[in-house]
């Protein structure tokens, strides 16, 4: 079912989101401005952690194959508060992990949170997640800006496939009744997620009829998932309270 991106063309994307994000804090009015999706954040917390991340990020692919993320020295930089010199960081966070997934290429193997999950522990894997970090954070900076976009559709069409897989589906189990939620996208995509106790599969629709369906553009449904806009803004068909049990499921648990 996963069309993964090529991994040339993942990291071209990484660009694109990475200089909107760039973009939507030059032309803020103040770096203090509130982030309504990211509560308690300003858009200088919201800068500061999404270079923190690329450098942490970039320390952890360069590090190869381990059982726990490097040393925080590898990577702690201050986060200057200056505006120009800010972009400039950011720019230079950006590009050390550009440089280190470039280095390492798609397949080799390193740390990851989501150990167990249907994604692999490999560079690729998190240049992949990156992007949709990436690619919310923006639409986070964006909102405290006053101009937010929808995410780009074939950002967010791999972000719906990439949550699911990395986010959800796995050895896990399901606490409730078995369900099977379809995630279905205007632009022509439809994922089936089946929890139960025996664990989370993620892959295309059968004929067996959905538990519950959430329906909106692949840019809604990414927001929706990540708590950015609530799943009750997009259309639901069947049992709705499957959504509210999913929001609050933890797979490790």
């Amino acid at each position: 079912m996963s069309q993964i991106l090529e991994f040339p063309h993942l990291i071209h994307l990484l660009d694109e989101r990475t200089e909107a994000f760039r973009a939507a804090v030059a032309a803020a009015p103040d770096l203090g401005a509130p982030v309504p999706t990211c509560p308690d954040w300003t858009l200088f917390d919201l800068a500061q952690h999404m270079g923190e991340g690329r450098r942490r990020w970039a320390a952890t692919i360069a590090a190869g194959p381990a059982d726990t993320r490097p040393d925080p020295s590898l990577w702690e930089s201050e986060t200057p508060r200056e505006r120009e010199a800010l972009l400039f960081w950011l720019d230079e966070s950006a590009r050390v992990f550009a440089d280190a997934l470039a280095q390492a290429g798609p397949d080799r193997g390193c740390w990851t949170w989501w150990g167990v999950s249907a994604s692999p522990q490999t560079a690729g894997a998190v240049g992949r997640h990156q992007l949709q970090e990436v690619a919310v954070h923006t639409y986070d900076a964006q909102l405290a800006a006053g101009a937010p976009q929808p995410l780009p559709a074939e950002v967010a069409l791999d972000g719906v496939d990439e949550f699911l897989a990395t986010c959800c589906a796995g050895p896990y189990r399901w606490p409730h009744q078995p369900v099977a939620v379809d995630y279905q996208a205007a632009e022509g995509r439809t994922w089936r997620l089946t929890l139960a106790a025996d664990g989370v599969r993620v892959g295309p629709p059968t004929d067996e009829p959905a538990g519950a369906t959430l329906r909106g553009t692949a840019s809604e449904l990414v927001l929706a998932l990540y708590g950015r806009i609530p799943v009750t803004d997009l259309k639901i068909d069947g049992d709705a309270g499957v959504f509210d049990l999913l929001l609050a499921w933890d797979p490790e648990e």
